[in-house]
């Protein structure tokens, strides 16, 4: 408080009347919480706000600056009760338009003060619209085969008659029963990777030997559209993580590129180290097929997300292949990115840590046999 003396008389100035002190103990309590945490005196100066409500743009010198805060402080400040409630408010990074925040408003002491806890639930209500769209579109794809299945049932019931239709329509079944069962064999496997412990038993995996294996599970679709399947790059790289998974990536960026090239192309498979001391592996899914639309670029690692949805469907796919290399790729501490152009073709890199050591750079180019493509 600053006293002053004005024609012999002493004079309180109330505008340098100092705010009175926080209850004790409180200063350490709002130092450790997680949220943001803002106490404002009987004036609505703030006297104590937290980095992450100056980070967020809540406070700004003394000043709360989000108005419905400050509104609901004024409440709890008249009436003594506790409030709770959403707000939304502007962005405090480049190009996020808004944040929401759970709040809590409640009395301070004795002396007017207010504590309001600010708690940032925009990842929260992100990954909240994620799971629902997600709900959503397994059961619309679920929904396509099952139906297809019992409208197909129904007309070879009343085929029965006609053997023709009813190996015809059987083969359509038989080709509904397969979409349905990659469909949950990919639910499972994102269910798996996306777990607290994706990789329970991680070892060394020769990153030749999944190549191959991967290739070689995809040797019958890349047959039927006469693509050659080849393999180049370097010899005796080798990650630590899990092989199946690693065959799983490959593997479905293998079909994805069979799926989306033309006949009589091919699809090169190859390895390399990258960085200074060779310290991660590239493995790289190159195909001559239509591209992808830049526009979409950033999209195609969503579930279910298709940048030609019809083509998709018609080749089998579930949407879900390469959400599943990107949490793979994830699970192992690596990436995955794209490259694209339309009618060019399309690169998809997987960039994981090397397992020690440098690999030996040994060149190699290998065409699956010609047998195998029968």
């Amino acid at each position: 408080m600053v006293v002053r003396r004005h024609a012999g008389r002493r004079r309180v100035v109330a505008d340098d009347v100092e705010p009175a002190p926080l209850p004790q103990g409180v200063a350490s309590v709002l130092a450790v919480l997680p949220s943001s945490a803002v106490v404002l005196d009987k004036e609505d100066r703030v006297l104590r706000a937290s980095l992450a409500a100056r980070a967020f743009g809540l406070v700004r010198g003394d000043h709360l600056m989000a108005a419905e805060l400050l509104a609901l402080a004024r409440q709890v400040r008249r009436d003594g009760e506790i409030r709770e409630s959403e707000i939304e408010v502007a962005g405090h990074k480049f190009g996020q338009e808004s944040t929401s925040f759970a709040v809590r408003v409640a009395p301070l002491g004795a002396h007017g003060q207010v504590l309001v806890l600010a708690e940032d639930q925009t990842e929260h209500r992100r990954v909240e619209a994620v799971r629902r769209d997600f709900v959503a579109n397994v059961s619309h794809e679920l929904k396509t085969p099952v139906g297809a299945l019992s409208l197909l049932a129904e007309t070879i019931q009343d085929a029965a008659d006609d053997p023709e239709a009813v190996t015809r329509f059987a083969g359509r079944m038989q080709h509904e029963a397969a979409r349905l069962t990659y469909l949950v064999q990919d639910l499972i496997t994102l269910s798996r990777i996306q777990g607290a412990d994706p990789v329970p038993t991680p070892g060394p995996v020769p990153v030749d030997e999944a190549v191959h294996e991967a290739i070689d599970r995809c040797n019958t679709p890349a047959a039927a559209k006469d693509i050659t399947l080849v393999t180049g790059g370097v010899e005796g790289l080798r990650i630590w993580g899990d092989d199946e998974l690693l065959v799983t990536a490959l593997r479905n960026l293998i079909d994805n590129a069979i799926s989306y090239s033309p006949e009589h192309t091919r699809v090169v498979v190859s390895a390399r180290t990258t960085g200074l001391h060779n310290e991660s592996v590239e493995i790289s899914v190159s195909d001559q097929g239509i591209g992808i639309p830049e526009n979409a670029q950033e999209r195609i690692f969503e579930r279910f997300f298709r940048a030609d949805a019809a083509r998709s469907r018609a080749t089998g796919g579930t949407g879900l292949g390469l959400a599943i290399v990107k949490h793979v790729a994830a699970a192992h501490n690596g990436a995955v990115t794209v490259w694209s152009k339309e009618g060019s073709g399309s690169t998809f890199t997987l960039c994981l840590p090397a397992l020690g050591g440098t690999a030996v750079a040994v060149p190699r180019t290998t065409t699956i046999p010609q047998e195998a493509e029968r």
